[in-house]
């Protein structure tokens, strides 16, 4: 079953990515769930740590994100 998902991304993002689904006779939308499955696939059934591994992450992006903003 297909369901709709909106999604809200940068401008530029989406214009390459409707060129490239172009250029590759396929739609946006077959591009976008073979993406999701391969990160499924790849990241998060043969990583088992992947939520942790993902928290991580995003503390460490939030600890720059809070240096950047000081330092300015």
């Amino acid at each position: 079953m297909n369901t709709k998902l909106t999604l809200v991304l940068e401008q530029e993002i989406i214009q390459k990515a409707k060129d490239y689904a172009k250029q590759k006779n396929r739609s946006l939308s077959n591009i976008i769930e073979n993406y999701l499955k391969l990160f499924w696939e790849v990241i998060l059934k043969k990583n088992n740590n992947w939520m942790e591994n993902y928290r991580k992450i995003l503390t460490k992006q939030d600890g720059l994100i809070k240096r950047i903003k000081d330092e300015c």
